[in-house]
């Protein structure tokens, strides 16, 4: 066990916590969910972190792919009145996660499919389903 903390892994983790909380929050649509799965994948990063080529996407694997079971069905964004919101509470668990790593983290299908351990035809069904359900859910069907 190590008393201190590597300084170069603080100071990675205050980079970048901000910001994948948000997404991750946007995936589970709870904040205590997203914080909980955040935590979890920064502390396992600390215990690899020496060995680890990518942290980013060991953290984006261990951060996202959860939300793709079957048991993480649950009602996202309760108690919320923000439309955006609403529309992603509209679409699944997997649906979601696509939807934001592609529109808010801004990857590529070829790199969410990597990410999430799935195939990039899977990706892309999941991209166009959400973005039609999103639609959908705004009201602003394909005028977006």
């Amino acid at each position: 066990m190590h008393d201190t903390v590597d300084p170069d892994f603080a100071s990675y983790v205050d980079a970048r916590q901000g910001r994948w909380l948000r997404t991750a929050y946007l995936v589970y649509g709870e904040l205590e969910r997203a914080e909980e799965q955040l935590l979890h994948a920064f502390s396992r990063l600390s215990l690899r972190w020496n060995k680890v080529d990518d942290p980013d996407v060991f953290v984006q694997r261990l951060l996202y792919q959860p939300a793709l079971a079957r048991w993480s069905r649950v009602r996202a964004f309760p108690d919320e009145d923000d439309p955006v919101k609403l529309a992603l509470a509209e679409l699944t668990p997997a649906q979601r996660a696509v939807f934001v790593l592609l529109h808010l983290e801004e990857l590529t299908e070829f790199e969410v499919a990597d990410l999430l351990g799935i195939s990039h035809s899977t990706v892309h069904g999941h991209a166009l389903a959400a973005l039609t359900r999103f639609r959908t859910a705004l009201g602003a069907g394909d005028r977006l």
